[in-house]
């Protein structure tokens, strides 16, 4: 019997054991990896959906947007639109009478040289059913940018040592000058104050009718309740008579003819003249021949004067002027009358008159 070498030896074989099974946080740790393999193929299916919308999406923007657009999001401009107020002009005035005139009671620009809205405006109307000759005419003056001065002339007010001054328009006044108007009675005539370059010539006097303009340029028509010198702030004052008209109604004496001056002849109805402030603190002029105080109170009232002084009468005196270009070239006589010629205040002059200057930036001071 052979036996067998120490090469053909062989180890014997370990039986195999019982199959062991995987623990329960295996199981679980299993089961997370294919949910989250699942999901990452659920992702990349849905990649190239994603990637569609957003290419189809960009076409239609791109599409759509505002040519010249290079914003990616639209933009919003809030709007910048605004609206300036046009200057004011006061309404047209109503005539009493009936009339193919289309253009009575409509105002018109006069001066108009100076920049700006018009600073002077005119119109004429008639007042009275039963005289339609009778003609108002009326000169409306904006304030804000204007400047009144006062004048002494030769004689009018009344005698005064005092400097006098031009006695017509000054010549450094002359480029800015948008109108002359006449202005009130001589001192021997009715005592009043009159107050012009710092310089009083006759004292103020209380309850008298007072046109003032102050240092800040504003002006007003006032009852003067103040002293007899005017305060720091005014610049200008010129008194006359009483009040004509007080909260836009006629006040209580203007049916007495005695209180409103001696008119030639005697007769209660000549040419007079007034000067009155409306609601926006701008002045009128007006005069009209065959007017009694009682009547030029309701031509004022009419022209929308909340208060209004009388200022001089009779035939000789009423005058307003314009004029064409600065320097008071091309005077024009507005008003007509045969005593009185359009260039009348620039040379010296018999009565003080009123100035209408375009006003200039700085402090406000009257030309002298």
């Amino acid at each position: 019997m052979a036996f067998p070498t120490i090469h053909e030896v062989s180890t014997p074989r370990t039986p195999a054991g019982p199959s062991r099974q995987p623990s329960r946080a295996q199981q679980r740790a299993a089961q997370q990896r294919r949910i989250q393999e699942r999901r990452r193929r659920q992702r990349r299916r849905l990649l190239p959906v994603v990637a569609i919308l957003i290419t189809l999406g960009l076409v239609g923007w791109y599409v759509t947007k505002p040519k010249g657009s290079t914003s990616s999001a639209p933009v919003t401009t809030p709007s910048t639109t605004t609206t300036t107020a046009p200057p004011y002009s006061p309404p047209p005035v109503k005539s009493a009478v009936s009339t193919i005139n289309s253009t009575e009671g409509q105002w018109t620009p006069k001066s108009t040289f100076a920049p700006g809205p018009p600073s002077v405006l005119t119109t004429e109307f008639q007042p009275t059913p039963s005289n339609p000759n009778i003609v108002v005419y009326a000169a409306w003056m904006r304030t804000s940018s204007t400047q009144l001065a006062l004048y002494p002339g030769y004689k009018g007010p009344g005698p005064s040592n005092l400097d006098r001054g031009p006695e017509q328009v000054p010549a450094s006044g002359l480029p800015n000058l948008l109108a002359t108007f006449n202005s009130g009675f001589y001192e021997a005539d009715t005592s009043a104050g009159f107050y012009a370059h710092g310089t009083l010539y006759f004292p103020m006097v209380p309850g008298k009718a007072t046109v003032v303009s102050y240092q800040d340029g504003s002006v007003d028509i006032v009852n003067w309740t103040g002293g007899s010198t005017p305060p720091a702030n005014v610049a200008m004052a010129r008194q006359n008579l009483n009040l004509l008209v007080d909260n836009s109604q006629p006040t209580s004496t203007v049916g007495i003819g005695a209180d409103w001056g001696i008119t030639l002849g005697g007769v209660p109805a000549v040419p007079r003249t007034a000067l009155g402030i409306d609601a926006k603190g701008n002045l009128i002029y007006a005069t009209a021949v065959d007017q009694t105080a009682a009547s030029l109170a309701q031509i004022m009232i009419q022209l929308g004067c909340v208060r209004a002084m009388q200022l001089d009468i009779n035939p000789a005196w009423p005058i307003y002027v314009t004029y064409s270009g600065p320097s008071a070239a091309g005077p024009i006589l507005y008003v007509p009358n045969s005593q009185q010629t359009a260039n009348r205040f620039l040379f010296s002059s018999t009565k003080d008159f009123f100035a209408l200057f375009q006003r200039v930036p700085g402090v406000v001071q009257q030309p002298w």
